[in-house]
């Protein structure tokens, strides 16, 4: 991992005074603060109607007016800042072996240490560079963990991982109850949970690149070292036992785990993350890449597929409420295993799905998430994280009809137990943020192959079809959007919406609502995606007005819409 060279050659002179090991009392070193804005707005200057009332640009458009600011608790993280790309929250990642190899002594501050591959600077070292930052503590791996928690504890190892790591089981109550006495060492007895630099900390520690996969549990399941009750009793109380320790601070914790985990004791894990979040910690998914997969049905998250396919999200749960860290990694395009050749759909993909989940902070690394290839994109992301219904500047809707592959197996029912609660099961509909595509008559949308996906990334990511299109001929000549109540009510004056269409055939549409008809969109056959920035009328949108319909002209040839997006200009 690289790291300041001066900030570190500062700290070794002062462990080369002081020894390696520091103890509590020493007070933590502090880094410069870090040159990067949080409150930056808009990097792209934003598209308007212009004054026809309607304007026309080629591909997708992410801006975004001038006056919008980056949520509160959120934005980009990294394993080191970049300043470029207003990531402003580096890792702090250390191994449980490096910093407390031995037992019952003082934390060993001085030390460097080393896991996945990567090594570490000692904790003290990496405090005193500049900005905020986040941590992991890897914890369970056989080259992690102290040598003297094996012994004590009387346990072996399980594995290999897919790194070809093994792991202590961290479920066994000795193992658990020395790592709880390191976590309080180093966050409450060394005050680093209060430290204010401190954004958040993944838990627990385990397993593969300290994600709480069930490679391990399944393992040791199989081997007969482990039944579902010694399982669960650890379960019950291993996330209370690290809120608790957090106390206040309890927000920066953030579980690394999954719904629906690939665990040996059937539906007994299924839902096991919505605990950790409802034991009152932040939640961290890593695979937002494969964008349709396993993640429509999300209970942690709030997100539920409804019969008709569309997803729905329950915004009232805490998780929601502003103050934890719901979190993604999307940097695997053409990484960890995936390849894309078309690393442009991949990034917009995940990252809408990122943002239908309602995520408020997101791990990036520049150069294999394609940040500077694909600038205005990533600035709207930027702008998105954390926004609320009353605080967002748009609401969207990406029409498609999308599969998920995890639900395509008769034997996972998870909460689709009968037919009619699912009835297009495994497929999809759309992904919506505040802004809902719906069926009605005359505006009925029908599945499109004029842009089909399939496997990318990988085969589970299944077979997408992006874009909805109407039927003249079965009289559906027009899409029908209803905006959240909270997103409209919050619209004061001029508001636009973004449609991004497949410019073929001929005819125009407009966009009705109660206020009236907006000026027209001429196509040219062009055979390209194209988005038409449109003024509304005054009053198309608010608090009792939250009904809008793209509508064809008649004698219009079919259109296809890929994605709208609502602008408020206030």
């Amino acid at each position: 991992m690289r790291r300041d060279a001066t900030a570190v050659i500062a700290v070794a002179i002062l462990l080369t005074l002081t020894g390696c090991t520091m103890n509590h009392a020493e007070p933590l070193p502090t880094g410069d603060v870090l040159d990067v804005r949080l409150d930056t707005g808009p990097r792209h200057d934003f598209v308007d109607a212009g004054p026809e009332g309607v304007r026309v640009v080629d591909g997708d458009d992410w801006t975004l007016p001038e006056q919008v600011r980056p949520a509160e608790n959120s934005g980009y993280f990294s394993e080191e800042a970049s300043e470029d790309e207003l990531v402003a929250v580096r890792s702090i990642d250390v191994s449980w072996r490096q910093i407390q190899p031995e037992r019952g002594g003082a934390l060993d501050r001085g030390s460097s240490g080393s896991a996945q591959g990567m090594s570490f600077d000692g904790l003290d070292a990496q405090l005193a560079e500049p900005g905020d930052f986040w941590m992991r503590i890897f914890a369970s791996g056989e080259d992690w963990a102290p040598r003297w928690v094996a012994e004590e504890c009387g346990v072996g190892t399980y594995g290999p991982d897919y790194d070809g790591q093994s792991h202590l089981p961290i479920w066994d109550e000795c193992v658990w109850g020395h790592l709880m006495d390191t976590y309080r060492a180093l966050f409450v007895d060394l005050g680093l949970a209060d430290d204010p630099r401190l954004r958040f900390v993944y838990v627990p520690g385990a397993f593969t690149w300290a994600e709480f996969d069930y490679e391990m549990v399944s393992d040791a399941a199989d081997r007969g070292d482990l039944d579902e009750q010694t399982y669960l009793a650890w379960y019950d109380h291993a996330w209370t036992d690290l809120v608790e320790l957090f106390g206040d601070n309890a927000h920066k914790l953030v579980f690394t785990g999954e719904d629906y985990p690939w665990g040996p004791f059937e539906a007994a894990d299924d839902l096991l993350a919505v605990r950790a979040v409802e034991a009152g910690m932040g939640i961290r998914t890593g695979i937002t890449e494969p964008s349709n997969f396993h993640l429509s049905e999300a209970p942690a998250y709030g997100s539920h597929i409804q019969p008709n396919g569309h997803m729905v999200v329950d915004e009232s749960l805490p998780i929601h409420s502003g103050r934890f860290v719901v979190a993604t990694e999307n940097e695997c395009f053409n990484d960890c295993g995936y390849e894309t050749s078309d690393p442009y759909y991949a990034v917009r993909q995940a990252n809408l799905k990122a943002l239908q989940l309602r995520m408020n902070w997101m791990y990036v690394v520049p150069g294999p998430s394609f940040m500077a290839e694909y600038p205005e994109h990533w600035d709207w992301v930027r702008l998105s994280l954390g926004q609320t219904a009353e605080t967002s500047a748009d609401a969207w809707a990406a029409l498609r009809d999308a599969e998920d592959t995890f639900w395509a197996d008769a034997g996972q029912t998870g909460p689709f137990e009968d037919d009619g609660d699912w009835p297009s099961r495994p497929w999809v509909r759309n992904l919506e943020r505040w802004l809902v595509q719906v069926d009605e008559p005359g505006s009925i949308a029908h599945r499109t192959e004029v842009d089909t996906h399939v496997g990318e990334l990988e085969e589970a990511n299944g077979t997408a079809y992006e874009g909805l299109s109407t039927d003249v001929a079965s009289g559906d000549t027009g899409f029908m959007f209803e905006v959240d109540p909270r997103f409209a009510a919050s619209v004061s004056g001029q508001a636009v919406l973004k449609v991004t269409f497949l410019d073929t055939g001929s005819g125009s549409f407009t966009i009705d609502t109660d206020a009236g008809a907006s000026a027209a969109v001429e196509r040219t056959d062009s055979g390209a995606w194209r988005t038409a920035t449109i003024a509304l009328e005054d009053g198309a949108v608010g608090e009792d007005a939250t009904s809008i319909r793209i509508s064809l002209a008649d004698g219009s040839d079919d259109l296809v819409v890929r994605f709208v997006r609502l602008v408020r200009m206030g």
